[in-house]
């Protein structure tokens, strides 16, 4: 039996003996347990193998740095609510001015290029709404019609312009301001213009007298105008195409309330007179010299005779009004201006009434062609004579021959076969 107390290993209470290989602790002392290193003990020196020769030895080199064993101190840091989602990117640092005041952002780049690409698109899309619409609300009749004998087709372009005295829309204060007159039973006509565009050089514009005495196709020798009022556009057209030998290709008819609209939506026609005019059939009132004439005066000018010359000097005056009028509609100002363009437009479609087979660009090539310099003249006159039909106006038949002949070959008319009364 080994010495000691009962329970207990060779040793004094509490105190554990050293193992093989260890080294017994003193008094006081408690021996190192398994896997533990006594702090007496110096640590073994771990020797290193160089693989090299002319490596220095260990105490000739420098002290290797300590190779941290293990990741470096994790430092937690407190929750915040604001940490929440992806916090935003840093503000770019800016310009400060003197002083320190941050400098102000730089404007944005105008695009002007694109502003400008807009505007000419709609520039280029405008007319072609307002052509899509003056199409769609153009009122159409049948004027031109084949029938046996008519003359077959002429150079150039032949339109036949007429005046309508209707006053189909006008109400009874219309027709009292515009001095119309009231209702007169059939549809008549006060204005007859024969437009022949050639194919190139000026335009011409021609004035039938309405009062000329013409062969009308079923009814004999009466006025021209008579061929309105006994069958209409159809008659009327059949009537100047026998007459003149010339082809119509274009028929455009417009009426009162229509004519004064148009001369409203574009501010006035500016006229100048020669002489005053008074006239109470018609309403007119004018002074002599330059002045703007409103839609009724307007109206009132182109249909008067009471002037020294009678119906020479209004188909004067109608050539003169009808040129004025397309340049004033054609201007940039009335163009370019929505309160003068819209008017007008919506004046002419509900005023104007053109052939079927018409259609807006041939009403465009036609303002086109009066908008420049036409020549203006009158179907040459032989005289006035007193018939059953009444006091109607003779053409100069072979004088009258030569100046249609001319047109029907797309020629300029003979100078001394144009006539130009009261210029």
């Amino acid at each position: 039996m080994r010495g000691g107390a009962p329970g207990q290993r060779g040793g004094a209470p509490g105190s554990r003996t050293a193992g093989p290989g260890e080294r017994a602790a003193g008094p006081g002392q408690r021996n190192a347990g398994p896997g533990q290193r006594d702090p007496r003990v110096a640590p073994p020196q771990q020797t290193r193998r160089y693989e090299q020769a002319d490596e220095p030895a260990p105490a000739q080199r420098r002290p290797a740095r300590a190779v941290a064993s293990h990741a470096p101190t994790q430092r937690p840091e407190a929750y915040r609510d604001d940490d929440r989602g992806t916090p935003p990117p840093p503000a770019l640092p800016g310009r400060r001015r003197k002083g320190g005041a941050p400098a102000p952002r730089p404007r944005r780049k105008r695009h002007w290029g694109r502003w400008i690409l807009a505007l000419l698109l709609v520039i280029l899309l405008l007319p072609i709404g307002v052509g899509f619409y003056v199409e769609n609300h153009l009122a159409r009749i049948d004027a031109l019609t084949n029938y046996t004998g008519r003359p077959t087709n002429t150079p150039g372009t032949n339109w036949l312009l007429v005046g309508s005295d209707s006053r189909s829309g006008l109400s009874t204060e219309q027709e009292s301001e515009l001095a119309t007159g009231g209702e007169v039973g059939s549809e008549r006509t006060d204005t007859i213009i024969l437009v022949h565009v050639p194919e190139s050089g000026e335009p011409t514009l021609v004035s039938l007298p309405r009062d000329s005495y013409v062969t009308i196709p079923g009814y004999g020798k009466d006025k021209l105008n008579s061929a309105f009022s006994f069958g209409g556009p159809t008659l009327l057209v059949e009537t100047v195409e026998g007459a003149t030998g010339l082809r119509v290709d274009h028929y455009a008819q417009i009426g009162f309330g229509g004519f004064a609209d148009i001369v409203d939506a574009v501010g006035g026609i500016e006229m100048c007179l020669d002489d005053a005019i008074e006239d109470p059939l018609a309403g007119l009132s004018l002074r002599a010299g330059c002045q703007t004439l409103n839609g009724a005066e307007a109206l009132g000018f182109v249909r008067t005779r009471a002037t020294p010359r009678a119906d020479l000097d209004r188909m004067l005056n109608q050539r003169k009004f009808l040129s004025a009028l397309l340049k004033k509609a054609a201007s940039p100002g009335t163009l370019i201006n929505p309160f003068r363009s819209w008017p007008l437009i919506q004046g002419l479609t509900k005023a104007l009434k053109v052939d079927t087979s018409d259609h807006v660009w041939n009403l465009a090539s036609l303002g086109k062609a009066l908008a420049g310099d036409p020549v203006a003249t009158t179907v040459p006159i032989a005289g006035f004579d007193d018939t059953d039909a009444g006091n109607v106006l003779l053409w100069d038949k072979a004088r009258a021959s030569r100046f249609f002949e001319a047109l029907a070959k797309d020629e300029p008319i003979p100078a001394d076969l144009v006539t130009t009364v009261g210029n």
